[in-house]
């Protein structure tokens, strides 16, 4: 079943119990975790397909990060309500994590059990200063990040389907700024890259100042999707961060 998130979950979903959401990073989608799904016992993996993506492709695309959060926030606090939950974000997926759990605290949702992130500098160290999002520096940005084979990125029709889904996520990251709130009252755990030009290992553990939970840093050898060409590591650590939560059904902090 899927609930109030309709689209936003293109895989199916097995039943009520505890489940671990994944947004994906800029100009990714869905099926970036799809070889997790079913491979944590007891937990129900869900990749979230953003507007404008794979089974969504004739959606627009959310224009800024605020109005990402609140249109999933508002999902995510309707069908949440029963079984305990996580949230884990890569790259700007990390980003738009954190500002849909705040989102979802201010509307008095159920709080997730714990916030992952990788990928991404802490929310308070992100520059405002705005990114190109010409063809030219995309495809740089792109090389530089990794992840996309070469042959995709010379190919000049296969360019032109993957840059407009790119452009239209850094856009969505221009649109952010930074606003200070409470720090969140749930574990964070931070996924760091030690040759992540994105996002350095000091600035991931950055983001122990955004909880008074515990939280938690782990890191990689690699570059920026390290997380995800090193899965069978990034499993165990959600295991190991998110059990003892899912598990027994704790929710967030006492207020």
């Amino acid at each position: 079943m899927t609930g109030a998130l309709g689209d936003w979950l293109p895989y199916r979903v097995a039943g009520d119990g505890p489940r671990l959401y994944c947004l994906p990073h800029a100009g990714g989608s869905a099926s970036a975790f799809r070889p997790w799904l079913g491979r944590l016992a007891g937990v129900e993996v869900c990749p979230l397909q953003p507007p404008g993506r794979e089974t969504r492709l004739g959606e627009p695309p959310h224009e800024t990060l605020a109005g990402f959060a609140a249109d999933l926030a508002d999902r995510l606090v309707a069908d949440a309500s029963a079984a305990p939950y996580a949230v884990y974000g890569h790259s700007l997926g990390a980003l738009a994590a954190f500002e849909v759990v705040r989102a979802v605290v201010a509307r008095g949702g159920r709080p997730p059990v714990g916030l992952v992130v990788s990928g991404c500098a802490a929310p308070q160290l992100l520059a405002t200063t705005p990114e190109g999002v010409s063809d030219e520096e995309v495809l740089t940005l792109m090389r530089t990040l990794g992840g996309t084979p070469e042959a995709f990125l010379a190919d000049a029709r296969v360019a032109r389907m993957l840059l407009p889904r790119v452009r239209a996520d850094l856009a969505i990251r221009n649109s952010f700024r930074y606003q200070p709130g409470p720090p969140l009252r749930l574990p964070v755990t931070a996924l760091a890259a030690d040759a992540d030009p994105r996002a350095t290992v000091e600035e991931m553990a950055a983001w122990r100042d955004q909880t008074i939970g515990r939280f938690e840093l782990h890191p990689y050898g690699g570059g920026h999707f390290a997380v995800l060409e090193q899965a069978d590591r990034t499993l165990s650590l959600l295991d190991r961060a998110l059990r003892p939560h899912l598990g027994a059904g704790a929710g967030a902090l006492p207020g």
